[in-house]
């Protein structure tokens, strides 16, 4: 399947969110990352069900701490 992830075109044979947070080793994240797919909002507990489909575009942001 191709998928959008961060405006990047990636191809996958995952077909759940959290299948595809687990490739980016972001799937045990407890704080601190908050995805979108197709401009909606996925909260966390929604993510080990939540289907994708081709050419969804899936935005993950991870909080970082800087000065």
């Amino acid at each position: 399947m191709k998928l959008i992830v961060n405006g990047e075109q990636v191809k996958t044979e995952t077909d759940t969110l959290e299948q595809l947070l687990h490739t980016f080793e972001l799937e045990d994240a407890e704080k601190g990352v908050a995805v979108a797919v197709n401009d909606a909002v996925v909260t966390k507990d929604k993510w080990p069900d939540y289907q994708l489909d081709e050419q969804d575009r899936v935005e993950i942001i991870r909080a970082t701490q800087g000065g």
